[in-house]
């Protein structure tokens, strides 16, 4: 059928497939459902996926609008804390705050690759030089087919529980009518209805709320029932609903992200409460992180053993970003009464701690751990892990102030006289100054 068969049409899978396409390998993208899924489900994108996102060609600025920050409100809406970020480029040259609407993205996407819907996948088998699924041959497999992946199941991996679970309702309204609200992400922290706003699209907005035991989204099917929740934000008659459903936020990880010739990315490998807004783009990291791996080995250009890098770099720096979204839940959603007593008083005093705004507004994710592809130094910081701003180069490429002026002023903050930036625009290596 192909070199490498993705499983799953989502986001992930798509884009794993147009970065495989972009580095000449063949593939095809199996899904179970008849058509692409009609319904937005992820919302937010940073800089650093909108650069992966423009190295396939897939224009998201056309699709999308940035959020101006983010506002923690109490319970009757009051701000106790603003983070306001401007509308302009950030490091990589796109908004560092990207709303957008997911079918949107999809369409974009799914004409970069080769799709086959209505495809039911029910046997994966390994045979030591290739794998087969449903009795057809391939190279490698890829499971991007979401958090009850059938795929995980069939290597055998499991999901480990990180200690989070809320059930939350997720409200998508459409309107031609401007609601007059600031056009930032609002943070409602609340212990008895903590709750989310934001403007997604120009007629689309977004609201969720946390549930309260008993309650269930059969409670708010229509729009009069759901009016008396977002009733803060607008009273506008002119309102159409467009999507109620009801979601566990959960905190869990694969324990396992490869079998052989079998891989796990996105929801598959790593479920991550939406606090941070980083469900989606760890998923479209994994298939950045993989995508040029796999392609360099099917042509001979690296040694398999660099495929084991994929876990070894991607699963600490997930993990990272599930606890910090965890933390960021617990500290606006818990605690009870004291909890909303203590963030009456110490949010609003938020402003006076040194260099929190940029580290709130900051788009930047940590450094991959090291790996036979990230040689980092053991005991000092260096650009060896991050990513290069502005550069997914085709190649492994050496950036040096002569060759890539415009970075120069990168390199010396780093304390580096030169780079090497492999295909996904990390950083491999860097020699100090």
């Amino acid at each position: 059928m192909a070199s490498v068969i993705v499983v799953g049409a989502g986001p992930t899978g798509l884009t794993a497939a147009a970065l495989l396409a972009r580095h000449g390998v063949d593939c095809v993208v199996l899904d179970r459902r008849p058509e692409p899924h009609p319904q937005p489900r992820a919302v937010h994108l940073d800089d650093e996926v909108h650069a992966i996102l423009a190295g396939i060609g897939v224009d998201l600025g056309a699709i999308s609008r940035p959020a101006l920050g983010l506002r923690l409100l109490d319970a009757d809406l009051g701000v106790l804390a603003e983070f306001r970020r401007g509308s302009t480029p950030g490091r990589h040259g796109f908004p560092e705050a990207n709303m957008f609407d997911q079918p949107d993205l999809e369409r974009l996407l799914r004409e970069k690759v080769t799709v086959l819907d209505d495809v039911e996948v029910t046997e994966i088998t390994q045979h030591g030089d290739h794998v087969r699924v449903n009795g057809e041959r391939a190279d490698y497999v890829l499971g991007c087919d979401g958090a009850n992946s059938f795929v995980r199941n069939a290597i055998g991996a499991r999901m480990r529980d990180l200690g989070f679970a809320q059930r939350w309702l997720v409200v998508d309204i459409e309107t031609e009518a401007e609601l007059g609200q600031w056009e930032g992400v609002h943070q409602v922290c609340d212990t008895r209805r903590a709750a989310t706003y934001m403007r997604v699209g120009k007629s689309r907005y977004r609201w969720e709320f946390r549930l309260r035991d008993g309650e269930t989204a059969a409670d708010y099917q229509d729009l009069g029932a759901v009016r008396e929740l977002i009733a803060p934000w607008t009273r506008i008659a002119d309102l159409k609903l467009r999507r109620v459903a009801e979601y566990t936020f959960r905190a869990q990880i694969a324990d396992e992200w490869r079998q052989e010739r079998v891989f796990l990315l996105g929801d598959a490998a790593h479920l991550t409460p939406p606090f941070i807004g980083q469900g989606l783009g760890a998923g479209l990291r994994d298939a950045a992180n993989l995508a040029w791996k796999l392609a360099a080995v099917h042509k001979g250009e690296l040694p398999a053993s660099v495929l084991d890098t994929y876990q070894i770099e991607r699963m600490p720096h997930a993990l990272t970003m599930i606890r910090l979204a965890k933390l960021l839940g617990a500290t606006m959603t818990e605690g009870g009464e004291l909890g909303n007593l203590l963030r009456r008083v110490v949010m609003p005093r938020l402003h006076l701690v040194p260099g929190l705004r940029n580290r709130v507004l900051s788009s930047e994710t940590p450094a991959l751990h090291r790996s036979e592809l990230v040689q980092r130094p053991r005991f000092r910081r260096g650009l060896a892990g991050t990513l290069c701003p502005g550069l997914m180069p085709d190649r492994m490429t050496v950036v040096t102030p002569e060759t890539h002026p415009e970075l120069a002023d990168w390199l010396r903050q780093g304390r580096a006289r030169a780079a090497i930036v492999r295909p996904d625009g990390i950083v491999l290596q860097a020699s100090s100054i």
